[in-house]
């Protein structure tokens, strides 16, 4: 086998041949119960299958995010072509953060540093591998009300990994980011403007920005409302004109994003570290709420989202590979559970049935279980369950 070159962030992010997805793996109701180095390989086998060739972790207080890289580095010295990179997220936290105490946003936890040091060591070690390390996950947004932090606290990590790379203890092509959601980066609200921000957004090698009309459709619904003029449209129409509205939400949000940092003397590349759609909700966003969480629509949102963010060549990290059913242990029905792009039974949702046509899973398994599609492949049964978006009153 021909080995190939091996790329730099900088020329992975926006390379549409070079997808990207948020991936965990966790097959049961608790991380207690950690997948194995072969389930791993399993998925990572899969995820490749469909192009993906970026995978997204979050923390490193956890065994996964090493097992990934090892799963990874197995599979390569089987293969000295086969590619595939990592995103590796460092937890940060606030004071007192999960701990049933009043957390402090104005104090960082103390296991930060330990976080931030484990990271480092992976990034040394299969540095073939990861080729960002992202500080935090929607660390800074005051909505994330268990432990959040102001941006001063991410600075200080994100200097202190540039540093590193100056001093050649990283990779000088190691790109350094935070992942937020859009407001936390200014593109929205402006109580988030502040000289930290900027001073943030002057350090980072890029911004990683989340954007998600689907929780949205619930919380700022205006754009999710069929208009007067879409009343007397067919209720497919009135679904895929609202998942027309939901992809421009999401790129005005994108939009605001690049604005705001450009607005600063800043050029940077955006990219989008997270942005998905669920395809259940016993929640605020199901039959109940918002009718926005179904498979149909989430398929749809899949195709639009990479559509766009290819055309652009913007990388999107969507949220995400696989069905994890620990997010909402007490409660299977909720969103959380229910974004992956397959299901814990080695389903392939409405959103990649093609590739199921396309033989791309042919030989693959995944805890046994062939990719299959969901509904038996009927169109006609997955529009049964599509729920039309909240009509305007007359």
């Amino acid at each position: 086998m021909n080995k190939k070159k091996v790329l730099s962030a900088s020329e992975l992010l926006g390379n549409p041949d070079y997808l990207a997805i948020s991936y965990g793996g966790y097959r049961e109701k608790s991380r207690d119960v950690q997948p194995t180095i072969a389930q791993l390989k399993e998925d990572v086998k899969i995820l490749h299958a469909m192009g993906i060739r970026i995978l997204r972790t979050y923390n490193v207080q956890l065994p996964q995010a090493s097992n990934i890289l090892q799963a990874i580095t197995e599979l390569k010295k089987q293969d000295p072509s086969f590619e595939m990179y990592v995103m590796l997220g460092a937890w940060i936290d606030c004071k007192n953060a999960w701990t049933g105490q009043e957390p402090d946003h104005d104090v960082e936890s103390e296991n930060n540093a330990g976080e931030i040091d484990r990271a480092v060591a992976l990034a040394k070690e299969f540095k073939d591998i990861v080729k960002i390390i992202a500080v935090g996950n929607e660390a800074m947004v005051h909505w994330a009300t268990n432990y959040f932090v102001r941006p001063g606290v991410i600075l200080k990590w994100v200097n202190h990994l540039q540093e590193l790379k100056k001093k050649g203890e990283l990779p000088k092509d190691l790109w350094i980011t935070s992942s937020d959601d859009f407001a936390s980066w200014g593109g929205g609200d402006p109580r988030y403007h502040c000289e930290d921000l900027t001073n943030l957004i002057k350090a980072v090698d890029y911004i990683s920005m989340h954007t998600y009309p689907m929780h949205n459709s619930h919380y700022n619904p205006a754009f999710w409302v069929v208009p007067e003029s879409e009343l007397e449209l067919s209720n497919k129409e009135k679904i895929e004109s609202g998942m027309q509205r939901a992809l421009e939400f999401a790129t005005r949000q994108y939009e605001g994003v690049l604005n705001y940092v450009q607005s600063l003397g800043v050029d940077k590349p955006v990219h989008i570290g997270e942005t998905g759609w669920a395809t259940m909700s016993n929640g605020p966003y199901g039959a109940d709420g918002s009718k926005a969480a179904d498979e149909y629509k989430s398929g749809k949102y899949y195709r639009l989202i990479r559509k766009w963010s290819n055309a652009v060549k913007v990388s999107c990290f969507y949220f995400e590979a696989f069905d994890e059913q620990w997010k909402d242990a007490d409660n299977p029905l909720g969103s959380e559970n229910h974004f992956g792009l397959i299901n814990l039974k080695g389903e392939a949702k409405y959103a990649i049935w093609d590739l199921v046509d396309e033989g791309k899973f042919d030989g693959l398994t995944r805890d046994g279980m062939p990719i299959t599609k969901t509904f038996g492949g009927q169109q006609e049964d997955l529009l049964l369950e599509a729920l039309i978006p909240p009509l305007a009153i007359r």
